[in-house]
């Protein structure tokens, strides 16, 4: 029997698309060899490839004056990668909700002038910043929201509108901890990325969305192969691609355009079952006096579900029964401490049962 995965990342993928793959692992539709081993110019992984753009595209509604790259590097290359392509060297508006936009607001001082527009820094990031209060700066190259933060479990369930807030700058989101756990507004965004280890796949493959009048104004420092504009007219040929990942990720978009709930199918029906075991799972901790989630309500995760226990110095026997239980990889980020739930996509609504059981369990024991 498989245990139930609750890693951030790499992080469990449905049970289907793995054994789907270990079946075509040696011999991909009877052609003599296995993805890995094929040329990414090839008949074969070029049909692989064009499947999974237009699932992509499908699944995200993604409309046709954006492009879709499929890159290296992850979510920490792309805090590089995208104010050597977008910052024109020029000033850029960062939104630091948690750990991860703060990385990117760090590592973009490299390469552009960065302001802070809004920051939850100060209440140890249990909140988004209300985009009301954001100080934006007319003059920026653009603004960049990361719209999950997997640490903190804080997420932004309604992507701003920028106009609206008196900037007409474009809007750069980091979605990689729910990427295809719901529907975007690409009316406003102009670019999103993802590393797919989360959400899409294994790691190695990184997403980019990025609207088309957005290429082309790379800094000269821009390595070739990060260089969006050349990688879109190379149909992410540019260089060899992450085949094996590409693939992977291509069957899990086929899994996941499968998927249905309550008359919904795809990313609505993966959006509303991620609603109820997000809800399963928060009841269950708001209902105890055993542990908290001390994330305001209004900005909680619906993938990454971070809490404690009061009594911190029954961690480990929590964790021990846990793993014991089938539950794992439960630990907290070692900069904030306590548990973390990640319940992407993949999770079946039964893992997410028999945690909230194990932890009625325990409370029940251990008090």
């Amino acid at each position: 029997m498989r245990a139930f995965n609750f890693s951030a990342g790499p992080a469990a993928m449905p049970l289907e698309v793995l054994e789907l793959a270990a079946q075509e692992m040696t011999n991909w539709h009877d052609c003599g060899m296995g993805v890995m081993e094929m040329s990414h110019r090839g008949r074969e992984f070029i049909s692989i490839y064009e499947q999974t753009h237009q699932d992509l595209k499908d699944l995200l509604a993604v409309p046709d004056h954006f492009k879709i790259l499929f890159m290296q590097g992850g979510g920490i290359a792309e805090n590089a990668v995208v104010p050597m392509n977008l910052s024109r060297g020029g000033s850029v508006d960062f939104v630091i909700s948690g750990s991860w936009s703060q990385k990117s607001f760090v590592e973009a001082q490299k390469y552009c002038q960065v302001q802070a527009a809004a920051s939850a820094e100060s209440d140890g990031f249990h909140h988004l910043p209300e985009p009301s209060t954001w100080r934006l700066n007319p003059q920026a190259s653009y603004v960049h929201l990361c719209t999950n933060e997997t640490i903190h479990g804080v997420e932004c369930h309604d992507i701003p509108d920028l106009k609206a807030l008196g900037v007409d700058t474009p809007l750069v989101i980091d979605f990689s901890s729910h990427v295809l756990a719901h529907p975007v507004d690409w009316r406003r965004v102009g670019l999103a990325f993802a590393g797919a280890q989360k959400n899409i796949g294994p790691a190695g493959l990184t997403l980019v969305i990025v609207r088309e009048d957005l290429l082309g104004q790379a800094l000269a420092i821009c390595p070739s192969a990060f260089n969006y504009a050349l990688v879109a007219k190379h149909d992410s040929m540019f260089n060899t691609p992450p085949t094996y990942s590409i693939y992977m990720a291509g069957l899990v978009m086929q899994w996941l355009k499968r998927q249905t709930e309550d008359d919904l199918s795809g990313v609505l029906a993966i959006q509303a079952r991620n609603q109820k075991k997000a809800q399963l799972l928060y009841n269950a901790i708001d209902q105890s006096s055993f542990y908290e989630n001390r994330v305001a309500k209004s900005s909680r995760s619906v993938m990454n579900v971070p809490f404690y226990l009061h009594d911190e110095s029954l961690n480990e026997r929590f964790l021990q029964g846990a793993k014991a239980a089938g539950l794992l990889q439960l630990k907290g980020h070692k900069s904030v401490g306590g548990m973390r739930a990640s319940i992407y996509n993949a999770m079946p609504l039964e893992g997410v049962q028999a945690l909230v059981s194990f932890m009625q369990e325990f409370e029940r024991t251990a008090a």
